[in-house]
């Protein structure tokens, strides 16, 4: 065990038992969302998790630990703080570690700890890409290297809307990271179900996905994989639509000087109001539903790890 990692009691049970657990990332709340809806959502996630035969385990670095499972007070801690906690990718954690600070961790460090703890499956919103520009910038989230390098399954709404979609298709395709549709062959776009981008292969059923995990652990044992997810129809947002607000939102940011780890969260937040508040509802609804997938895969994945399959 890593002597800077605390696994929630009931998540080490479960693993401990070869129950299915589920990991989901602490940045959705202090910078993905407003308080209160972000705790309100991130309370929802895990029930959506625990009504699907899984136990959740949300990741984030408190009092210099790496923690794997969060009790309800410590949600609200970050909740409440928002902003003011860091994000923490991989490079952020000696100094947040060695300081005792807190960290709200990104998809990248949230893989870090769930692999460490031994947990295969986690659901976030959507992954971080290549950034619109990145040819200048060189802007490219350490999301898609962690899916290289870390043997934990992503399922989520493809990648954020605001991001080159194409550009970071190809980067996990360099990389040699899976990405399939749950029962799309179309890379989702976040708020949108379609972006025209081609997926190498589609699985229709939580069991198809536990068997590919099961067969990356023979053949690609230390890498990631993608899990695509389109948000649910009911809550789409058509691309056409909130693809002028994104662009809006870029100016914006642009004029404003907004760089770094800034540029998502400040999207994010610009684009939910010019929406009025529909790209939130979207981004709660995409989320739940990724949670609900990835409880189903992992109930499925533990099933064949059971002796004898």
């Amino acid at each position: 065990m890593n002597p800077l990692l605390d696994i929630h009691p009931e998540a080490a049970a479960a693993l401990q038992a070869g129950q299915p657990v589920v990991a989901l990332e602490s940045t959705i709340i202090t910078h993905g969302m407003p308080w209160p809806q972000n705790v309100e959502t991130a309370l929802r996630v895990e029930a959506a998790v625990r009504e699907a035969g899984a136990v959740p385990a949300t990741i984030a670095i408190l009092g210099g630990r790496l923690k794997a499972g969060l009790a309800q007070a410590e949600i609200e801690q970050l909740g409440r703080a928002g902003h003011a906690v860091p994000k923490a990718s991989r490079r952020d954690l000696p100094l947040l570690l060695s300081t005792g600070a807190l960290g709200a961790t990104t998809v990248a460090t949230t893989m870090m700890v769930a692999a460490l703890a031994g947990i295969r499956l986690f659901a976030t919103g959507g992954i971080g890409g290549v950034h619109r520009g990145a040819e200048t910038s060189f802007d490219i989230s350490a999301d898609l290297l962690e899916l290289a390098r870390t043997p934990v399954a992503v399922v989520c709404a493809g990648a954020k809307a605001i991001l080159d979609l194409r550009a970071t298709l190809e980067v996990l395709e360099t990389h040699g990271v899976p990405v399939l549709g749950y029962g799309t062959d179309e890379l989702p776009a976040f708020y949108s179900r379609h972006s025209g981008l081609k997926l190498p292969g589609r699985l229709d059923s939580p069991e198809a996905f536990a068997r590919a995990l099961r067969a990356q652990d023979i053949v690609a044992p230390s890498q990631g994989m993608v899990v695509a997810n389109p948000i649910p129809q009911a809550h789409e947002i058509p691309a056409g639509v909130i693809g002028a607000h994104i662009e809006q939102a870029l100016a914006e940011a642009t004029r404003q000087g907004v760089a770094g780890a800034a540029v998502t969260p400040f999207l994010l937040a610009r684009v939910a109001e010019l929406t009025g508040g529909a790209s939130l509802a979207a981004n709660i609804a995409l989320v739940l539903s990724n949670a609900r997938l990835a409880a189903e895969v992992a109930v499925a994945y533990t099933a064949l790890q059971a002796p004898g399959q």
